[in-house]
């Protein structure tokens, strides 16, 4: 089997592909965020306050080495940890002002870049290939009603 006729192969590059066009326009725009470092604030913006487990688990990312992504958004001002007073040896997140204001800022940006991914692609290609991709994702997905 040809290396370009592989799902696996594909997807890598996509996968390399995406990442350097993100990485390219924050720094054209004089940030420093990483794709991971951008769904996990989204996670935090939209969840305020969840434990680090849960933004790990939002974002399909491992649990291990969340706590790195959450110490990087840490230093950077962007993010800040409490012990949860829930569960004593769980942590909670939440975005900073400043991480807020990054995230508004970053985001028109963010949206922009999705058609330079896809670039090759015309607007029903590319909404095809979203169908696609979140039909494969789904499946990957545990399922909740039977805790799989």
């Amino acid at each position: 089997m040809a290396l370009f006729e592989m799902a696996g192969h594909l997807i890598r590059r996509m996968h390399q592909i995406s990442g350097q066009v993100f990485l390219q326009r924050m720094e054209d725009a004089g940030y420093d965020i990483t794709p991971v470092q951008f769904a996990a604030m989204q996670a935090l913006q939209a969840n305020p306050g969840i434990e680090q487990a849960q933004v790990a688990a939002l974002i399909a990312y491992d649990r291990a080495t969340i706590g790195g992504v959450i110490d990087r958004l840490e230093q950077k001002g962007y993010a800040s940890r409490v012990v949860s007073a829930r569960d004593r040896r769980a942590r909670e997140v939440r975005l900073t002002e400043d991480g807020a204001r990054i995230i508004e800022d970053v985001l028109p940006i963010v949206q922009r870049l999705q058609k330079d991914i896809l670039r090759g692609l015309n607007e029903t290609e590319r909404k095809q290939f979203m169908t696609l991709a979140q039909k494969v994702v789904s499946h990957d997905m545990p399922d909740e009603t039977n805790g799989s």
